[in-house]
């Protein structure tokens, strides 16, 4: 058996072991609030903030995780988790007024920030339409293509294209300046792409199927900076770039997402013209962003790095976007690069003593000790999916 091969399979059993005895079990154990729903913020020592805001997204994307790891495995602590994440998703953060999801309610169940950020939105979509993938539960299904309607009638750029950042609790438009980042942006529209590719997999409606390619070649022609190459972060509404800072995690993760939605949604064209668009994507960020120590850093601008921690989830994203140019090209440096992250992740982000990863390490490794362990945005679903891919892809 050719090296490679040997180290195909050992690398993807230390994968998977950090999915089922690590990741997995630690949000299994120390997430749920006995109350209901999941604590909104844990820290390294897993002692949880009671008073803490809880985030849709963070709910939305359990539920995506423990969907996708029961419909890999099979295991009952997986489903009883996502329906656990599902109950609380439709019965605490829904708007049962406006439609959609709040962004955040208080520990004790009440409404906080009740704009209707986009972001939030499309990540519903993407654990509801797992959810159903899972279970097929009619209800979850429903509840994805109502949110992906309001996401059309309310955000949609009819004159420029491209969805806005946030709505008011109302629907209505909120003022740029009020916008998280920007009137538009690189993150949202990825994800949703990533959403409405998911809901095509469970509702192969012909509409969605067009938004989304027509979403995947936003990605391409409107978000890809024609002279750097790199992904711009943000945008005024007609794409006029907002600012001129990059991030390597961005990168990495849209290139093998857009392959992802291309090969889901049966373009032949489109799958040809992402496969090249990933590989020119992983090359950069192999060439520019990876450290000597394996990991990536964070966030640069044309003058270099302006932000050199190395967080876990563009670790993570590393990880796929490597393995998935390594699968397109058959070039062995995108493999060793992702067997180099792992390394790096292993050493420098588990957690050895309670579980899970750290929110990341300074550019000298020393552990981001104010980033919770559980928070707003700090979930499974980012190590979990990566671990799934990885799995996934080396077992084929």
């Amino acid at each position: 058996m050719p090296d490679h091969e040997i180290d195909l399979s050992a690398f993807r059993d230390r994968v998977e072991d950090e999915l089922t005895t690590n990741i997995l079990p630690f949000w299994l154990r120390h997430a749920r609030d006995p109350h209901g729903g999941f604590w909104g913020c844990l820290d390294n020592a897993s002692r949880a903030d009671r008073n803490a805001a809880r985030g849709s997204v963070l709910t939305s994307r359990i539920l995506w995780t423990f969907a996708a790891a029961f419909r890999l495995y099979q295991t009952p602590a997986y489903l009883q988790m996502a329906n656990a994440a599902f109950a609380t998703l439709c019965n605490r953060f829904w708007d049962r007024e406006q439609g959609g999801l709040y962004w955040s309610i208080s520990a004790s169940n009440e409404p906080l920030d009740t704009r209707k950020q986009i972001y939030a939105q499309a990540f519903g979509i993407y654990g509801l339409s797992e959810y159903y993938r899972a279970t097929h539960d009619a209800k979850a299904l429903e509840h994805a293509i109502s949110l992906h309607r309001l996401i059309e009638q309310h955000a949609y750029d009819p004159e420029h294209g491209g969805y806005f950042e946030a709505r008011t609790f109302r629907w209505t438009p909120i003022d740029e300046n009020a916008a998280r980042t920007a009137a538009k942006t690189q993150n949202t529209m990825m994800h949703i792409m990533e959403a409405y590719t998911n809901l095509w997999r469970a509702w192969p409606d012909e509409s969605l199927r067009g938004q989304a390619i027509a979403l995947v070649e936003c990605m391409q022609n409107r978000i890809r900076d024609q002279y750097t190459g790199h992904l711009i972060q943000h945008f005024k509404p007609d794409w006029t770039p907002a600012a001129d800072v990059f991030s390597y995690g961005q990168d990495i993760e849209c290139s093998w997402l857009v392959v992802e939605a291309a090969e889901a949604l049966g373009d032949s064209g489109l799958i040809e013209r992402t496969q090249q668009f990933a590989i020119d994507l992983a090359g950069m960020t192999l060439e520019e962003g990876m450290d000597l120590d394996g990991g990536l850093v964070y966030e640069f601008s044309p003058s270099g790095v302006t932000v050199s921690d190395k967080q876990w989830w563009a670790q993570a994203e590393a990880v796929v976007g490597f393995l998935n140019a390594f699968q397109l090209t058959g070039d062995c440096k995108y493999l060793d690069a992702a067997m180099r992250v792992w390394g790096f992740i292993e050493s420098r982000l588990i957690d050895r003593e309670h579980g899970e990863w750290f929110g990341g390490v300074t550019r000298d490794g020393a552990v981001l000790a104010d980033f919770p362990k559980i928070g707003i945005g700090k979930c499974p679903y980012h190590n979990a999916r990566a671990c799934m891919e990885t799995v996934r892809r080396l077992s084929s």
